[in-house]
């Protein structure tokens, strides 16, 4: 890809959210843009290197890969590249009747225009969607607005700063939120306290909300989650019993073997008798 690209989107039938210009720029060092007031709002997002970005608030930010920062519409704002690691990013120009609201419901506004991702998870959702416009500015004007929609999502879902406004559903909220870390991490080494740092939550207030919500501690979830998989693993694969406990996030076979009869009253070499259906492997 060039250093530069810059497209322009030139369907103007969509009201609820639709995208004016996009592209990707390599920048020199300290290369700068601004003073300058925009008609929309204008996201770039940084895929490498540094800079800082000058809000019109006399604020200053320092941004890296993985980061983002938002200018909003009729405000004075600067950016330029670091001197040493001048920054790559892509960005996008939109706007539309729900465009504020979804970005305030991702906590980016005026006066806190940086995007951070939530700690322990990756923005990698964001960019692969900023990405696949920026590399198909051939797509449909349909496409083109549903990646647009899909990165909304991923700024809502994936902002450290997002806000979460219905009291009533703040406990499925937090609760879902932290089932689906655990689904996505059960195969690593995660405990309580990586759950509840995800979810920007006290460890003893997140497993409150969790048990009143599940009837199950986080602990206890996570084990019998954990278990399930196993059991997916013994049945439809041969690999050795020390592979599964592995996969399934246990580093010592004898600690996955001891939560896995504590869980089904049977070993796991057992369990796979009864019901695998694949041949056993010699361990």
């Amino acid at each position: 890809m060039p250093n530069h690209v810059n497209y322009i989107f030139p369907n103007t039938n969509y009201i609820d959210l639709t995208l004016y210009q996009y592209g990707m720029e390599s920048c020199r060092s300290m290369q700068s843009f601004g003073p300058a007031i925009r008609n929309h709002y204008l996201l770039h997002y940084i895929l490498s290197g540094s800079g800082k970005f000058h809000s019109f608030k006399d604020k200053h930010y320092y941004l890296e890969p993985g980061q983002a920062f938002l200018i909003t519409p009729n405000t004075v704002n600067t950016y330029y590249a670091d001197e040493k690691h001048p920054w790559c990013y892509m960005w996008i120009e939109f706007d539309g009747l729900k465009a504020q609201e979804y970005l305030n419901d991702a906590g980016l506004t005026e006066d806190s225009p940086i995007y951070k991702p939530i700690k322990g998870l990756e923005s990698n959702d964001l960019k692969n969607h900023i990405t696949y416009l920026v590399e198909h500015p051939e797509a449909s004007p349909v496409q083109i607005i549903g990646t647009l929609y899909h990165i909304m999502d991923a700024l809502i879902r994936t902002s450290a700063s997002r806000n979460v406004t219905t009291v009533g559903n703040l406990r499925e909220f937090y609760t879902r939120e932290a089932i689906n870390f655990i689904e996505q991490n059960y195969n690593k080494n995660i405990s309580i306290t990586d759950i509840a740092n995800f979810c920007n939550l006290n460890r003893s207030y997140f497993g409150k909300i969790f048990k009143d919500t599940m009837h199950v501690t986080p602990q206890d979830f996570l084990i019998k989650y954990r278990m399930n998989r196993a059991c997916d693993y013994l049945c439809n694969t041969n690999y050795p019993i020390n592979t599964i406990a592995q996969i399934v996030g246990y580093d010592n076979p004898l600690h996955f073997s001891r939560a896995f009869k504590n869980t089904y009253n049977v070993s796991p070499r057992d369990w796979r008798r009864h019901h695998g259906s694949t041949t056993i492997p010699s361990e």
